[in-house]
């Protein structure tokens, strides 16, 4: 790893801990990703690699289409929510292409933990995760009236604020690439 890269994680840390905190607090409190925080951080990150020359500022910009492509789908399907979709654009950015797959396991590592934490605690309504997986594999399951018992979608503890998740993959790798575990 050169050392335009070491640099460059190091002050990514510092800089992005901040907009994260910010942003995982906003998702706390009211679901959603603010679009002056989301697209405001994938400008000035791709602005910040750009000033490490082209060649960053290009890992960037394929790190932020690999991982905004990665939650399309689930965007269109309306599984998540337009924020997440820009978060994770802009943290691919932050990570770059050689950084893509690690952020996403990271992320969906800490999204099945925050799900269960939030499950444990109460703060989160499991009914629609049972509904689906008594759908799958419960053939005598009524289907009907167990999807007309199921709370409404966009109650607030249906929703699970998965930028703290995407903010915590991003945590994650950065960390361990300051620590020079990832090239």
């Amino acid at each position: 790893m050169g050392d335009n890269a070491i640099l460059y994680n190091w002050l990514a840390l510092i800089a992005v801990s901040p907009w994260l905190y910010l942003l995982c607090r906003s998702d706390w409190k009211s679901r959603r990703l603010p679009n002056g925080l989301t697209l405001g951080g994938l400008a000035v990150v791709l602005i910040f690699r750009l000033g490490f020359g082209v060649p960053f500022f290009l890992n960037g910009l394929w790190g932020m289409l690999i991982c905004g492509g990665f939650l399309l789908l689930p965007v269109l399907l309306r599984a998540a929510g337009a924020g997440d979709l820009k978060m994770i654009s802009a943290c691919g950015a932050v990570v770059g292409l050689t950084g893509c797959l690690d952020f996403l396991m990271a992320m969906a590592l800490s999204g099945l933990v925050l799900v269960i934490v939030m499950l444990m605690m109460k703060a989160a309504d499991g009914a629609r995760l049972k509904h689906y997986a008594r759908t799958l594999f419960d053939w005598r399951y009524d289907r009907k009236a167990g999807k007309a018992a199921l709370p409404p979608k966009d109650s607030e503890r249906t929703r699970v604020p998965f930028g703290i998740a995407i903010a915590a993959g991003l945590w994650i790798v950065l960390g361990i690439k300051c620590v020079g575990g990832l090239t």
